[in-house]
């Protein structure tokens, strides 16, 4: 512990706690908050800012280049976290990773802030590092507090995931609602400010952490590689703004997605070929791929909540409620108030069904979120087959829609990462672990570039979009629930 708390606290004094979980949960679940409210706050008013018009105030961008981008933000914020993880564990630390994260995260707010095209997308970059930092090295931070493991530690990670969604939910509401009564500037600002609180409360309470993550967790590691990756982040930028290279959006995220994609193969290839896994590992490591492909799948339709059905809420929507005109952002909002309202809900389900001998195994309940995604879309479409009519829609078609997409990620998301690290051989658990983010840096990715095949020009594309996706998740779904008996052998006892 270090000298400041040993001042407060006598050395035989048991560990501060709140509600029976370590007082360092607090802190943790407040910088988790105020992230999440920066991160969803900004992601709510993304689009709709590159895709505004100029005369008030967004960048004009046009539709397909605009998602192109929020794709590769959405994307490069989960890669990135592969090495804010490596960082951490090899060079700085847990504690400062989550500190220096949360400053560029702030900071390039700040930027983006500021107005000026260039700029704004430099603060992209910067946000997108700074999350890679923070988002990855907070949740091990928790982890650390229960050494001893078991429901305790299930318990406290059940209170940060509610910190995670208040914070999407605060930020989604307030964030839009700020954007469009102050301007733009306004609505960037204002995570700048929420994520500056969550650093500042971050730092001050730090001392309930009892040093965790404070020295490094592995062989102390070379600064090159961050720093040729930074230097190449920097060539690049300055490329550009000198107008020596010319950037096509659209070019640059299929190029990732297909980079992504190979990265995964490759490590697929690699883990079942020529990683020495004995009969079982190997079983195990194909039901591992196969929730891959779910996981990108998934991923790549419900990130079409901040991409096309922003848009579809901005311009197709009827936001008049009681003489307020709703800004569209705000609806993205819904989502993590139904997570909150519905997260126990499942939870018992699970729990209840457990205790009566009911087994599901995670591939039927990866079938179940795909389908739940894909009942979604279906609502979008017949919602876009009455904007061809020419009408506007209420919003209850939107959220009727981020109902059934928050019980598909119920019964996806908390599954995902659980059974990953139970099927991963144990030593190459942090691996896998990568490779579940890689899943949603692909998926994000991929949801920019299905965004971008809506072209405003021909309204017939967008219920066409959305049927599109409808098929492809309900089909992936009812593979995935087919496929279960199988998955239960490959599994090998893993439950």
């Amino acid at each position: 512990m270090n000298q400041v708390a040993d001042a407060i606290l006598p050395a035989s004094a048991p560990a501060p706690t709140i509600f029976g979980q370590p007082r360092g949960l607090a802190t943790l679940f407040l910088t988790e908050m105020w992230e999440r409210f920066t991160y969803y706050g900004m992601r709510a008013v993304l689009i709709l800012f590159m895709a505004g018009a100029l005369a008030k105030g967004g960048l004009g961008l046009d539709d397909r280049t605009a998602s192109s981008i929020y794709g590769l933000y959405l994307g490069s914020t989960y890669l990135l976290g592969l090495l804010g993880g490596w960082m951490a564990d090899r060079l700085v630390g847990a504690q400062r990773a989550v500190v220096a994260g949360g400053v560029f995260i702030a900071a390039g707010n700040l930027l983006l802030a500021l107005g000026n095209t260039a700029i704004f997308f430099i603060g992209l970059i910067v946000v997108a590092m700074g999350v890679g930092l923070l988002k990855p090295n907070v949740s091990a931070l928790v982890a650390s507090l229960y050494p001893e493991g078991g429901s305790r530690r299930d318990a406290g990670f059940s209170f940060f995931y509610m910190g995670i969604n208040l914070g999407a939910f605060l930020g989604s509401l307030l964030v839009p609602i700020a954007a469009a009564a102050f301007g733009w500037r306004y609505g960037f600002a204002l995570p700048a400010l929420g994520m500056a609180l969550g650093v500042v409360q971050f730092l001050y309470t730090r001392r309930y952490l009892n040093n965790a993550g404070v020295d490094i967790a592995h062989e102390r590691g070379s600064w090159l590689p961050v720093i040729a990756f930074l230097a190449l982040v920097a060539l690049v930028v300055a490329l550009v703004l000198g107008g020596v290279i010319h950037l096509d959006a659209a070019l640059l995220a299929a190029s990732a997605s297909w980079a992504y994609a190979l990265l995964g193969v490759a490590y697929f290839v690699y883990l079942l070929c020529f990683a020495g896994l004995n009969a079982t590992e190997r079983k195990r490591a194909l039901v591992m791929v196969v929730l891959f492909v779910a996981s990108v799948t998934f991923w790549a339709g419900y990130e079409q909540q901040g991409a096309s059905f922003n848009l579809f809420a901005d311009r197709y929507t009827d936001r008049h409620l009681f003489g307020w005109n709703m800004p569209a952002g705000v609806l993205q909002a819904v989502n993590p108030f139904f997570v909150i309202t519905f997260a126990g809900v499942f939870a018992g389900l699970w729990i209840w069904m457990g205790r009566r001998g009911i087994s599901i195994a995670a591939s039927s309940k990866f079938g179940a979120g795909l389908i739940f995604l894909g009942s979604g879309f279906l609502v979008m479409f017949f919602a876009a087959r009455h904007v061809l009519a020419g009408e506007l829609v209420l919003p209850t078609w939107l959220l009727l829609t981020y109902l059934l997409h928050t019980f598909g990620e119920l019964c996806l998301s908390p599954v995902g990462l659980s059974y990953m690290s139970k099927l991963a051989p144990p030593r190459f658990v942090g691996q896998v672990m990568g490779i579940w983010f890689l899943s949603l840096a692909l998926g994000g990715n991929l949801a920019g570039q299905l965004s971008a095949q809506y072209d405003s020009t021909n309204l017939d594309s967008l219920p066409a979009l959305f049927r599109h996706i409808f098929w492809f998740c309900v089909i992936a779904g009812v593979i995935m629930l087919a496929l279960t008996p199988l998955m239960k052998r490959l599994m090998a006892g893993v439950k």
